[in-house]
C-alpha cells in the first residue's frame, strides 16, 4: 500500500468522529507512530483500542501491526533510503529545493529544542578539559574529523577518532581532566555508549552530541539534546549531520567567546599562516 498516508489524508473528513481521532494523530507524525503499541496510539488519540482496530479495517488491513509495516513502506515508498521528503519522480528542481528547505526547517527546529543553560555547561566542560577526545561512529566519525579542525585552535590537546577499538583503548586508559565528546545522533549504539561508561568509570567527563534521553546521553556527564528529524534507520543521514556540525560551531563559538580578545592574536596567526599556501584573489595562472 505505496500510498497509505495519502489514502488517510484524502479520506479524513469521511472517518467517524472517534476514528479521525486516529488518522490526525498519524498524521501529525507518522514516524512516530510506526513505533506506538496500539495501546499508546489509543491513548495519544483519547479513543479504545477497538477503535484503532476498526480504523486499520476501515483501510483494508487486519490490525494495527500490518498497519504500521504499511506506514513504514509508506513513509520509504518515495526515494528509499535517501531522504523522506524526496519522491522517486521528482525532478532537480524539485528534490534540490526539498532537500535545502529540509536542512533549512531541521536547523530551525533544532535551535528551538537547544537549551541555553545546557550549552553554557558544555561550553565549561570544553574550557576546563586539558584534554579533549571527539569520538564518532559512521556518519556521525566525519563530524569528528571536523571537530578536531576547529577546537585545536584554543590550545588544548584535542584528538578525534573514528576507530572504536582506539576509543575503547583511550577511554580505558582517561583521567579526571580529560573530556570526551561523544557524537552519535540516535545515541543507541552500543560501542559508544560504552566508551562512554568506560571514560566515566576512569574519572573522565563525556559531553554527548545526542539524542534526548537516549542510552548514550543518560551515560553522558551533559547531554546536548539534538531533535530527530529524519529516521537515519532507514534513510540516508543529511539533516542530522548539519544539526551536528552546526552545534559544535555553536560549542566553537562559545569557547572563542570565553577566552575574550585576548585570544583573538592567536587565532588571527593560524589562519595568517594560511597565507602563503593561497594564490592571491584575482591571480590567473595556467
Amino acid at each position: 500500500m505505496r500510498n497509505l498516508l495519502e489514502q488517510i489524508r484524502n479520506r479524513l473528513e469521511e472517518l467517524n468522529k472517534a476514528e479521525k481521532k486516529v488518522a490526525e494523530v498519524i498524521l501529525l507524525n507518522p514516524q512516530q507512530a510506526t513505533r506506538f503499541s496500539i495501546a499508546a496510539l489509543a491513548q495519544a488519540a483519547s479513543v479504545s483500542e477497538p477503535t484503532v482496530n476498526r480504523f486499520c479495517r476501515s483501510f483494508g488491513v487486519s490490525g494495527y501491526p500490518e498497519l504500521k509495516l504499511q506506514l513504514a513502506q509508506s513513509l520509504a515508498s518515495g526515494a528509499a533510503y535517501v531522504s523522506r521528503a524526496v519522491e522517486a519522480d521528482d525532478n532537480p528542481e524539485a528534490y534540490t529545493q526539498k532537500i535545502f528547505g529540509s536542512a533549512i526547517a531541521s536547523l530551525d527546529s533544532a535551535c528551538q529544542a537547544l537549551d541555553p543553560a545546557l550549552i553554557s555547561k558544555a561550553v565549561d566542560l570544553l574550557i576546563q578539559a586539558r584534554q579533549i577526545h571527539f569520538f564518532g561512529l559512521g556518519a556521525s566519525a566525519p563530524v569528528a574529523m571536523d571537530a578536531l579542525h576547529k577546537f585545536f585552535r584554543f590550545n588544548l590537546s584535542v584528538t578525534a577518532h573514528a576507530d572504536v577499538l582506539m576509543q575503547r583503548m583511550i577511554a580505558s586508559v582517561a583521567h579526571t581532566g580529560e573530556l570526551f565528546v561523544i557524537i552519535s545522533y540516535t545515541g543507541r549504539t552500543r560501542e559508544l555508549v560504552e566508551v562512554a561508561r568506560i571514560a566515566r568509570e576512569n574519572g573522565a567527563s563525556v559531553l554527548g552530541v545526542t539524542a534526548e534521553n537516549s542510552p548514550l546521553a543518560k551515560a553522558s556527564t551533559v547531554s546536548l539534546n539534538i531533535p530527530l528529524p529524519e529516521d537515519t534507520d532507514i534513510y540516508m543521514p543529511m539533516t542530522s549531520r548539519i544539526i551536528q556540525l552546526t552545534v559544535l560551531d555553536v560549542l566553537a563559538t562559545g569557547m572563542t567567546l570565553r577566552r575574550g580578545v585576548d585570544f583573538q592574536p592567536h587565532l588571527r596567526k593560524i589562519k595568517e599562516s594560511l597565507n602563503d599556501s593561497r594564490y592571491p584573489v584575482g591571480d590567473e595562472f595556467n
